[in-house]
């Protein structure tokens, strides 16, 4: 039986200066999914869920590239925490 746990995804995203798009900095599936999102909570690093997006990130290589097809939907993701980092500071 697949539980709820068991198709649970995380994926961390990093959009250094340098990098020419956002880039897949980890990835998981399961609890281990669920420990990678405690630990960005901990750490204060914004968390927004979106299954879909992370489904389709979860294929990507961690080190790759976002696909170009996701652009404008992490874009719409990266201008939500940025809003939300000046709204807090």
């Amino acid at each position: 039986m697949i539980t709820e746990e068991d198709i649970f995804t995380a994926v961390a995203l990093r959009y250094p200066e340098w990098a020419d798009a956002p880039y897949i900095s980890a990835k998981a599936k399961g609890s281990v999914a669920k420990r990678l999102v405690e630990i960005a909570d901990e750490n204060n690093v914004p968390v927004v869920e979106n299954a879909e997006m992370a489904n389709v990130l979860s294929i990507q290589n961690v080190g790759s590239l976002i696909p170009e097809s996701t652009y404008s939907a992490i874009a719409t993701i990266f201008a939500f925490i940025i809003k939300l980092d000046e709204e807090n500071s």
